[in-house]
């Protein structure tokens, strides 16, 4: 095998590890994170009617004006901010943080920092 099936073997193992344990519902949805080099992504998901209940991105029109650049932490912690207050106004406040096989600093770290301070509980 060369190194890059290698590489996307051991990422897809470590994202059914984390993901395999959380399964969202309407109470507790599940937060779920999409981390690229431009942008930064998150939907709320109720996995029981397989819905996403809230989303947003660096690519949503009320965001880009804001960040310029979408890809750093200060665009993570905005879109942290943007879902809760979306997910406040949906009747959400318990959620349950599906990281998938980011580890748990930088960006995906700014995000629920804000998302906590914005009145989300993770």
């Amino acid at each position: 095998m060369d190194k890059n099936k290698i590489l996307n073997k051991r990422r897809l193992r470590r994202r059914n590890h984390v993901r395999n344990k959380l399964r969202g519902s309407a109470d507790h949805p599940r937060l779920c994170i999409h981390r690229s080099l431009k942008h930064f992504s998150c939907q709320l998901v109720d996995d029981l009617a397989g819905k996403t209940l809230v989303s947003a991105s660096t690519r949503d029109k009320g965001v880009s004006p804001k960040v310029k650049n979408g890809g750093n932490c200060d665009a993570a912690a905005e879109i942290g901010k943007l879902l809760a207050e979306k997910a406040t106004a949906a009747g959400i406040t318990q959620v349950k943080l599906d990281r998938g096989h980011n580890r748990y600093h930088g960006r995906v770290k700014a995000f629920a920092d804000a998302a906590r301070e914005a009145g989300l509980n993770l």
